[in-house]
Formats: C-alpha cells, sequence, structure tokens
C-alpha cells in the first residue's frame, strides 16, 4: 500500500514528522518498507504564464517566449518544447534555480539570443510525465509567482507500508487514518459521504444468483456523463502518489474511492448492457475478453457478473472488454458489491493475472461499505463528469455473521505481563471502531465488518499490545523451574547425529523441500510427485521424495565457486504418495562427497573419495546395527557402483555414485558419492550394556578362504557371525586375492578372527572347535579353506 502523508492528513492529522510516523506505524505491525519525497529536491522553481511565442529567428526548433513569472517583470527565455504556446501556465526554473541532478540555471544565449531561465517539463523536475511531450502543463488557476514546491505540494512524502493478509483494513486512506489516530489519540475524520438524491426514476436491475458467493450487490445507473471530462489535478496526483496512473475520469473515480474508502468499484457502459446485471459461478468452458487484452476460458469455480448475453467481467478480478467505458461513452452503471473472500482467494494465480480489486477481495472488504461508496462514486461522477443519477438497487446474499468477542482484564495483564488499566483497555479498543461494552471482567467487542481478522479473545489482546506499545512492555526474563526429562537410551539425541556428521567433515545444508519436477524424474524415476496447488515459482512445484536434487544443486553451487572437496549433509523431510492417493512424509538424512578423500596435505597421497570411504561413514553412522549392503540399481546411481543398505532385512537406505548420464546433464566434471537413510533408524541404538573387561589374552587366527567371484564378502561374513560362540570377539577382511595359484573365476579372502575368554585362557582344544565351526559354516555359501 502506497500512500502520501498529505491525503492520510486530511482524515487524521498527528503531530508527528514523516520519520516519526513511519516508526510509529511500524511498531504497530504495519511495516513501513519506504518514506520518500514526492519529488526529487530542486529550488527556484515558479509558477509562469507564458505571454507569447515566437519562432526563433535562427533555429528551426527554438521558440523565443515571454514569460510572467511573478517578478514584476516579463523574462524572454528560449524554449524548444513543442507543446509551449501562449497563455499556458508553466513551470519556470528562474537564474539561479537548482535542477535535480545539481544542475544550476544560469542566464545563457541559445543561437544569439538571450535566455533568462527555463521552463521545464516533468521529467526535467522529477515528476510523472503521464506520456506528455513537453513542458509540464499546470491548471489555468495556478497562480503566477508561487513556489511550485508550495502549489504542487512537493514536500510531501509517500510513504509504501507492507500490510500484512490480515489487515486489508488498512488497505485504504480511511482506514489507515483510522489506526493513525488510535495510535496517536489525534481526531480521526472519515470524510462526510451524504446522499446523493436520485434525479430520476431509473434504475437498472440486479440478481444474485450465487448467494454463498455474493453477499451485497448494488448498481446506480447515471445518464449523460461525459466521458472525455479531465480528472481534477488533485485527483490525479492523489492518484500517482498512491502509485495508480491516471486513465480516464470515470475510471480514475474508481480507484479513488477504492483508495479512499477500500471498496473495489466497477463501471459499466450502460449502452452496452443486455438485461439484468446477474451475478452467478462461470460455466466450464465460457469465454472473457478481460481488459488487460487477455481472454480468458473461464471454469465453474470463477464468479462472474454477467448479463442476459453473457459474462461481463470476473467478480472482484477483471473487467471485460465488450461492457468497458470509452470516450463515446454516455450512460454508465456503477457497480458496489461485496464477494466472500474465498470465491477470489487463488483466482489471480489460476489465470495468471491480479488487480488491486482482487487484492482487497481476496483478503476480505468491509461488507457495510458497499453504499457508501456508491454514494461517494456518484458524487464525484456527478461533480466531474456531470450527468444525471438515477436510483439504487440492492440485492443481497449471505453475509457473514459478525459475534461477540469477550476479553478479560485479568487476561490482558497475564498474557502481556504488564498490568494495562481498565479504562485504557477500553479507550484503546474504542479508538480502533470495536465499541466495547464492559462486562463483570472486561469488555465485550461485537466485531465491526472491517475486522476480518479478530475471532476470540487472543486477537483483542493482541490489538491492545500494538496499541499500547510493545516498547512499553517491559522485558523482564522470564522465571521458572527447570526439570532435566528422562531421554530414552536407545534413541540416539537428534543433535548427535548432527555432531557426528560434522566430526566425519561433513558441513550442514539446508534446502526447500519444494523441488523441480525434473529432479524428481531423473533422480528418482518418479512421474507422480506430490503437487503443490500454489508453487511459490515454476522450479519449486512438486515435493521432493528423496534429498539428492537439493545435494546436486548445492555440489554445483559450490563447484562454481571454485571450491573442489565438498562433504555436504541435510536431514530433512521426504514426501510421496500411498496407494489411496494420501501422502506420507518422513525424515531422511542425506549425504555427499566429492573431490579429494583427504584435504590437502604433505602426509598422505592425494585420492578421489571412493565407495569404501562413504561406506565407511555409513558404517560409522550406524554403529552398533547389523548393516548389509546389497547390491541394487538406482534411479540416481551408477548402475555397478550402488548398493542398498539393509538392516535386519528392511532396506534403510542407498549407496552409491551418480550415474554417469546425470553427470553430463548437470555438468559435473566429476562423480559424487551419496549416501540416504531413514533417521529413525540412524536415531535407534541398543542400550548401553556393561561387559567386563577380560584379562586373559585373545587368541588370533587368520582363515583365507577361496570361494567363486560371485560371492560378496557380505555373504561370507554374514555365514560366519551365524556360528553362535561367545569366544568370538571380532571378524574382520584384512586381504582380497585373486591370481595366480586360484582357479578361473575363483578369489581368495583372508579373513582374521579374534577369539577370547572372560573366565579362562583360551586352549588348542576350545579354539579349534570354534575355528571347525566356523569353516563348515563357510562352506555353506561355497568357500573353503585355502
Amino acid at each position: 500500500m502506497q500512500f502520501p502523508y498529505s491525503w492520510l492528513k486530511t482524515q487524521a492529522n498527528p503531530d508527528l514528522s514523516a520519520e516519526q510516523l513511519a516508526y510509529l506505524l511500524t511498531m504497530a505491525g504495519l511495516e513501513v518498507e519506504d518514506s520518500e519525497a514526492a519529488a526529487p529536491d530542486f529550488s527556484g522553481v515558479v509558477v509562469a504564464d507564458v505571454k507569447s511565442v515566437e519562432k526563433h529567428p535562427d533555429a528551426d526548433r527554438l521558440n523565443i517566449t515571454q514569460v510572467d513569472a511573478g517578478t514584476g517583470e516579463l523574462l524572454q527565455i528560449v524554449c524548444g518544447a513543442p507543446n509551449v504556446r501562449a497563455g499556458m501556465k508553466v513551470p519556470c526554473a528562474l537564474v539561479g534555480a537548482v535542477l535535480p541532478g545539481n544542475f544550476k540555471i544560469k542566464p545563457t544565449k541559445m543561437r544569439g539570443q538571450v535566455s533568462n531561465g527555463m521552463l521545464c517539463s516533468a521529467k526535467e523536475l522529477g515528476l510523472p510525465e503521464n506520456g506528455v511531450d513537453g513542458l509540464l502543463e499546470l491548471p489555468a488557476d495556478a497562480p503566477v509567482g508561487t513556489n511550485l514546491r508550495d502549489y504542487l505540494d512537493l514536500d510531501d512524502t509517500v510513504f509504501t507500508l507492507k500490510i500484512t493478509p490480515n489487515r486489508t483494513d488498512c488497505l485504504s486512506i480511511k482506514g489507515l487514518a483510522r489506526e493513525t489516530a488510535a495510535l496517536t489519540q489525534c481526531a480521526f475524520t472519515p470524510p462526510a459521504v451524504p446522499a446523493v438524491a436520485a434525479q430520476s426514476e431509473h434504475r437498472f436491475p440486479v440478481r444474485i444468483d450465487a448467494p454463498a458467493d455474493c453477499g451485497r450487490f448494488l448498481s446506480r445507473p447515471i445518464r449523460g456523463v461525459n466521458a472525455c471530462a479531465a480528472s481534477p489535478e488533485w485527483l490525479v496526483r492523489r492518484l500517482e502518489r498512491c502509485g495508480v496512473r491516471s486513465i480516464s475520469a470515470l475510471v480514475d473515480i474508481g480507484n479513488y474511492v477504492m483508495l479512499e474508502l477500500g471498496q473495489p468499484m466497477h463501471v459499466f457502459d450502460a449502452d452496452k448492457l443486455s438485461g439484468s446485471l446477474i451475478v452467478r459461478r462461470a460455466a466450464n468452458g465460457e469465454t472473457l475478453a478481460c481488459l488487460n487484452g487477455k481472454t480468458v476460458t473461464l471454469q465453474d469455480n470463477t464468479l462472474v457478473v454477467a448479463d442476459e448475453k453473457g459474462a461481463l467481467s470476473m467478480a472482484g478480478l477483471m473487467g471485460g472488454e465488450s461492457s468497458a467505458v470509452s470516450d463515446d461513452t454516455q450512460n454508465i452503471v456503477l457497480e458496489s458489491a461485496w464477494f466472500a473472500p474465498e470465491i477470489i482467494a487463488g483466482k489471480s494465480r489460476q489465470y495468471g493475472f491480479g488487480s488491486d480489486s482482487s487484492f482487497r477481495f481476496e483478503r476480505g472488504v468491509d461488507f457495510a461499505l458497499t453504499r457508501e461508496a456508491m454514494e461517494r462514486a456518484t458524487a464525484l461522477v456527478l461533480e466531474i463528469c456531470g450527468g444525471e443519477a438515477g436510483q439504487i438497487v440492492e440485492a443481497t446474499g449471505d453475509l457473514p455473521e459478525r459475534a461477540a468477542v469477550n476479553v478479560r482484564t485479568a487476561r490482558v495483564a497475564k498474557l502481556l505481563g504488564v498490568d494495562v488499566p481498565a479504562p485504557r483497555i477500553e479507550r484503546i479498543l474504542a479508538d480502533l471502531g470495536l465499541q466495547p461494552q464492559p462486562t463483570v471482567d472486561g469488555f465485550a467487542v461485537t466485531v465491526p465488518p472491517f475486522r476480518f481478522d479478530i475471532a476470540i479473545e487472543a486477537d483483542l489482546i493482541e490489538e491492545i499490545a500494538r496499541v499500547y506499545g510493545y516498547e512499553n512492555i517491559p522485558d523482564d526474563a522470564p522465571r521458572g523451574r527447570l526439570a532435566m526429562l528422562p531421554l530414552p537410551e536407545n534413541r540416539r539425541p537428534r543433535f548427535d547425529v548432527y555432531r557426528h556428521m560434522a566430526s566425519r567433515g561433513f558441513r550442514e545444508m539446508v534446502s526447500y523441500a519444494f523441488t523441480d519436477e525434473a529432479w524428481e524424474r531423473d533422480f528418482s524415476n518418479n512421474n507422480n510427485p506430490v503437487r503443490l496447488q500454489n508453487p511459490l515459482a515454476a522450479q519449486y512445484s512438486v515435493m521432493r521424495s528423496n534429498l539428492i536434487g537439493s545435494m546436486v544443486e548445492v555440489l554445483k553451487h559450490n563447484l562454481n565457486r571454485k571450491h573442489s572437496r565438498v562433504r555436504l549433509f541435510e536431514i530433512a523431510r521426504v514426501f510421496a504418495k500411498n496407494a489411496d492417493g494420501s501422502v506420507r512424509q518422513h525424515e531422511r538424512i542425506g549425504a555427499l562427497a566429492y573431490g579429494a578423500a583427504l584435504p590437502e596435505q604433505w602426509g598422505e597421497k592425494a585420492r578421489a573419495v571412493d565407495f569404501y570411504d562413504v561406506k565407511a561413514d555409513v558404517e560409522s553412522l550406524l554403529a552398533g546395527q547389523n548393516a548389509v549392503f546389497v547390491a541394487a540399481e538406482h534411479p540416481a546411481l551408477h548402475p555397478g557402483r550402488s548398493a542398498n543398505i539393509v538392516i535386519d532385512g528392511k532396506t534403510v537406505g542407498f549407496i552409491g555414485e551418480l550415474h554417469p548420464k546425470w553427470l553430463q546433464q548437470y555438468d559435473l566434471p566429476a562423480a559424487p558419492l551419496l549416501f540416504e537413510l531413514d533417521l529413525a533408524v540412524v536415531q535407534q541404538r541398543d542400550k548401553t550394556v556393561y561387559r567386563p573387561v577380560s584379562k586373559f589374552q585373545a587368541v588370533r587366527r587368520d582363515l583365507a578362504f577361496v570361494l567363486p567371484e560371485s560371492t560378496a564378502y557380505a555373504d561370507l561374513e554374514q555365514a560366519l557371525r551365524g556360528v553362535a560362540s561367545p569366544l568370538i570377539r571380532e571378524i574382520a577382511l584384512f586381504d582380497v586375492y585373486r591370481g595366480a595359484g586360484l582357479p578361473d573365476n575363483m578369489k581368495s579372502m583372508a579373513v582374521k578372527i579374534l577369539l577370547q575368554d572372560n573366565d579362562a585362557t583360551l586352549t588348542d582344544e576350545a579354539v579349534e572347535a570354534v575355528v571347525a565351526q566356523l569353516l563348515a559354516a563357510a562352506e555353506n555359501v561355497g568357500a573353503k579353506l585355502r
């Protein structure tokens, strides 16, 4: 919302500077994003009257003008503007004036003719040009010699507010003035809007066929208007300083009423209408040519204003070209309506365009304002364009009910931590237009229709806190007893997972759960992802089902900034569809490793990170759990260098190298290694159990097995661990051999077996008995002692 301070002062005039008002509004929850002067700094420019214009004798495009600038004598000024003429009022920069950009005006000669000043265009003064090529023409009644800054109020301040969606009442000068008066205790004087008596019995019938979507609809015909009448300068100036371009008098009046009171308006050309105005739902496939030049195909979730022939406008969103006013318009119909926010919300995204009207309607407009806005618009049309006003016709549908909300003074003190006296609470609520009524323990408020955001007691307490002043609430530190809660021993704390990953050299990344649909196809082979109805942007249109796309994107970001060794991890939610169409979500931990295995150093030879480095990271993360790595394919990973991570027969994640085709597509110079695990599995751990340290020496046996090339070490290890002997303390692979001395398609694996007893020194007989069991178990997977 953009507005000039001068307009606000017509309804609430606090004794505050622009800077003080900006601070006050921001502290009250109406964030002031920007405040700037209505025009750049310049001096020495006055209103002047051009008395005569003659062609320059030595220049085809220059004119010699005699100008009355209020100095007591005519000034000769050479001017090249194409629109200069005798009798016009224009800005004149006198000798000694300083224009924007520190441009100083001095006496000069132009092609031999003396020029004592400069006639100025809007562009030269840093003012809106409005499509005019040449001098800025001022109204004929502009007083000659008056300082231009004073005449156009150019020392005014223009504020830009970031209004939150719940404060639609502050999207108008009237609403902002009410708020300012409540904050500063100055007088609130909204514009008086007397009823305009009908000058004829003419009326335009209206009907509501969708009462749940439209609570109130008013029409008023006005005949014999002058559509070519010029908007007065004061109206154009206020619109411009609110960021609205002047178009024509009739359109400007609608915009002005919307900005002044908060009620969007629409104007129809009455001669282009057929029968009654009807508010209804659109038919599927119905088309409408809109005022923005687009032709849209409507859906049945869209509310339209139509006549007997078809749709005329998208209700609350955009008018139609077929019924628009033009310079040839002679008879008009004014529309003032209230549409339910639910029927307008989302239509801007659905059709790809919005408007100031839809911005207000979808947040909630005061449904008691429609008649006041109609009277105000009628008065302005008659004042500026003339005409004969007809009767107001009103149709009603379903309007919201405003229930009473109670606020307790004791509850205010408890929530705010400060004792606000009851008279102060009553004054605050009254200043906000809430009309409080005293009760036994506080006040009752019947919420007015301009405050859609007040529904419960906490909402009223928030209003009291805003106006009382957050800075007036003491920042006492809270006091209370803190009790340590027990943590289950079999659940790993979440922070411990973060700390563990950091200790392994990984850095945490945080990314959006929204992702690009292409990533889902590439990295998950997911052609039916969870889609967003209202995505932030095209590249965030679906919810991710794994973390790979986000990690690859962050990797590219780092590579583009010359980081050649990257270690990333993220703990986040992923989303997928169930068979019945519902959505399930759960947390995963994903990690990526790229570049050298170790930081650059002198002590170790440089090598690239490989599968086994990342596998070691996974095993350390799952320490204490019997994780098995089973070769498997994944859409994102190299088919020969990827595996599923299995615990107790259940797949809990995957690990592998990024597929070569994605390296090419995503322009990566080398393949990163990735893994992803269910966070719940990572957080599981066995309860800590005390075990005594044996004082007896351990016995080591090294067993070299010959087994088929197709048999994985995991199969061998699983078979060996299946031997139920309490003496076995460790089983570890320490050598793999292929080559001379072995049959074709066979390999040798040497395994270290560590045996120990807590109660006695191991004898050869006990050791050999366990070794025999191990050898028998190995034979079950085709492994024989070498």
